[in-house]
């Protein structure tokens, strides 16, 4: 998938234009300067994830190309406690699927939203996994898991084809 790619799957998610926003497990980026690319500039992105060395990427790669906006690479472990202002939106794009134990990321990232929040999961369409991606989660799966964990409707809003399991997709999980 390319930058393009990237964008097209989030935009549908995003709705506003500006606001505070989280990329959980952001890694180098990728997703980070999609939703850099759909937000305003007064809008703040943060960053988040373990890799110190890929926080150090997506701080080259965001000031070669969006050095206006507002992204705050943060060294945290999004399934631990973080220390993150209240959030208009959260993205978890290519993180959730390294988890087996969903339930409790997914209430501690609803509990991060604003009332009127949203979250943009991107996820492979499968519920087997392989060691690259040890545990997806279909779209069907997805909205069980995030209606039990307390958001009020789930929609899918972009798929693109992939060659590690035939497909991902996207979703907007409302607060």
């Amino acid at each position: 998938m390319n930058h393009k790619d990237h964008v097209d799957l989030l935009r549908g998610g995003v709705g506003s234009p500006s606001g505070v926003w989280a990329d959980l497990g952001c890694g180098k980026g990728a997703f980070t300067l999609a939703l850099a690319e759909l937000l305003d500039p007064q809008s703040i992105i943060y960053a988040v994830d373990t890799d110190e060395s890929a926080l150090a990427e997506l701080r080259r790669r965001v000031r070669a190309r969006f050095p206006s906006q507002d992204i705050r690479p943060t060294h945290a472990d999004f399934t631990q406690p973080l220390d993150l202002p209240p959030l208009d939106g959260v993205v978890m794009a290519n993180s959730l699927h390294f988890h087996n134990q969903k339930e409790p990321i997914v209430r501690a990232v609803r509990d991060l939203l604003k009332p009127d929040g949203r979250l943009v999961l991107v996820e492979y369409a499968a519920d087997r996994g392989n060691p690259w991606v040890p545990f997806p989660i279909s779209f069907a799966k997805w909205r069980e898991l995030a209606l039990h964990c307390g958001f009020d409707s789930t929609e899918k809003i972009g798929s693109k084809p992939s060659s590690f399991l035939r497909e991902i997709y996207s979703a907007l999980s409302l607060r």
